[in-house]
């Protein structure tokens, strides 16, 4: 893709989109990671809004395969790829199908990944913190971890779309979970079961939805935020 395309590559087969996200405390924006799997089709992770031009970016890349929702509170946009990709099959953390039941997946996401990124993408459904079932991935061919709410890593310089929300939780200028994730783990002992299990895996950079790409030392990044369970 050129410099102008919507999709930004950060390695081979991975490419990410960053988006505004306007909610009532703020523009915290998102991000939604593209993987272009061994078929050829790719694996969509916590969609951005769709326009014409990431349309347009996607189909240059190869056929959308999947469509992942992965967790409870981030599936805002599936919708609008479902439809405008046919083919796809749509994914969702557990809990999800029942608060959008206007939905239609595919498939519940467990600790198995599924045949269509099976031996490429890895996955594991973090424990401890049902309100946002968040499930972890890791793309062994890239190095890369992918989060969604889990940690943040916003600058503490790029905070003025969303600097009450980020003052009040403690949200910016470092790598982790702010102050509301920390509050809503309420089984510290099954979430650090997890962040050892993620720990497991081999990653060098991390991909956040909110914030900044941690290209470096990803996994030491992880430990240390996670070292309070």
């Amino acid at each position: 893709m050129d410099e102008r395309s919507p999709l930004r590559n950060l390695a081979p087969d991975l490419w990410v989109a960053d988006r505004g996200l306007k909610l009532a405390v703020g523009d915290v924006g998102t991000r939604m990671t593209v993987i272009r799997l061994a078929d050829g089709g790719l694996f969509l992770h916590s969609p951005v809004r769709l326009d014409e031009p990431t349309r347009r970016a996607l189909d240059a890349l190869g056929p959308v395969r999947c469509v992942v929702a992965p967790s409870k509170v981030h599936h805002f946009f599936v919708g609008d790829y479902i439809a405008a990709f046919p083919q796809a099959r749509a994914f969702a953390a557990p809990g999800l199908p029942e608060k959008r039941k206007d939905l239609r997946f595919s498939g519940v996401l467990s600790d198995t990944a599924e045949p269509e990124w099976l031996g490429q993408i890895e996955q594991h459904v973090f424990q401890g913190a049902s309100f946002v079932n968040e499930v972890v991935f890791f793309h062994p061919g890239s190095r890369t971890l992918l989060l969604t709410d889990l940690a943040f890593n916003v600058a503490a310089d790029k905070t003025a779309p969303a600097r009450l929300f980020y003052w009040l939780t403690g949200a910016a200028g470092r790598f982790g979970p702010h102050r509301l994730m920390r509050l809503g783990i309420r089984n510290r002992r099954a979430a650090r079961t997890s962040v050892d299990r993620i720990l497991q895996w081999d990653f060098e950079r991390v991909i956040v939805t909110h914030g900044d790409v941690l290209e470096r030392a990803g996994r030491e990044h992880f430990r240390t935020a996670f070292a309070f369970l």
